[in-house]
């Protein structure tokens, strides 16, 4: 899209929005590169998805962060989807592109590999087991970005058996399930302990899990940031666990967003977090 004005439209588009940060982490962005435009929340009901996305042509945005429920609904409305998105069979952000066409891609699976490496910089996909707890949408982004990012074993455990399976049937030889009633023994060699199951989040129970044998050299990561720490983290934590919550994959993931959008690669600054952090 031409944008001769210089100001540069952007929001995130889902129902419910009022929750998002994604706002105040875009305008702060604005605010500190001297940027002129705005980021503003953007409630579509589904059936009004076809034309909230022609609308972002109309109206000039430069493109869009996609939330539930439309991250899959949208991909049949886009012009193109990247591989990465394909495989993951969502989206998380849409650019509006030169010739008013629509591309969708999906960094959250990116956003949360950055923030393991902001917590521990020589991790490496490949340095030892992985152990996901659950097997929704955001369990297969964080699959995807670990496969590409070099991953040989990433063990799965669900509650629903069939999910971890269709995950790894479909991901190949990489990937194993682990039985739920087995995940707390599992700990014992994980090099790397994700949480991307619900449990833990305000207003949901706490996840069930026994840590005792959790080694203190394994990285645990939880993909909730309401709380900033689960109980499960602080679990983790006090075994001597290097620990990483939801909100640096929250941030990195709209960093790519914002390069694509306006041109810059803004850091994750201490104000920053601050800044959201005051929001919860």
């Amino acid at each position: 899209m031409s944008h001769a004005n210089g100001f540069g439209l952007a929001g995130v588009i889902g129902m419910p929005v009022t929750h998002s940060r994604s706002p105040a982490i875009h305008n702060f962005w604005l605010n500190a590169h001297n940027l002129r435009g705005t980021y503003v929340p953007l409630a579509v009901q589904p059936e009004r998805l076809k034309d909230a996305l022609v609308g972002l042509v109309a109206l000039g945005f430069r493109g869009c962060n996609v939330t539930m429920p439309h991250k899959q609904t949208a991909m049949a409305l886009l012009d193109r989807v990247n591989d990465t998105a394909r495989r993951i069979g969502a989206v998380n952000t849409i650019v509006v592109e030169a010739d008013g066409t629509l591309s969708g891609f999906n960094n959250d699976g990116n956003g949360f590999v950055q923030s393991l490496r902001d917590a521990r910089p020589d991790w490496r996909a490949d340095k030892g087991p992985i152990l996901l707890l659950g097997a929704g949408g955001a369990a297969r982004a964080v699959v995807v970005a670990l496969l590409e990012n070099g991953a040989r074993d990433i063990r799965i455990s669900n509650r629903t058996a069939e999910k971890a399976q269709a995950i790894a049937t479909e991901f190949g030889s990489a990937i194993s399930t682990v039985a739920w009633d087995d995940r707390s023994a599992a700990v014992a060699d994980a090099a790397l302990l994700i949480n991307s199951t619900d449990r833990g989040m305000i207003g949901k129970p706490s996840l069930e899990i026994d840590l005792g044998r959790l080694s203190a050299r394994t990285l645990v990561a939880d993909l909730i940031y309401t709380p900033l720490e689960t109980p499960f983290l602080a679990d983790a934590r006090a075994r001597g666990c290097t620990t990483v919550n939801g909100l640096g994959l929250l941030l990195n993931q709209a960093r790519l967003a914002f390069k694509a959008w306006f041109g810059v690669l803004p850091d994750v600054t201490p104000e920053l977090i601050k800044a959201i952090q005051a929001t919860f």
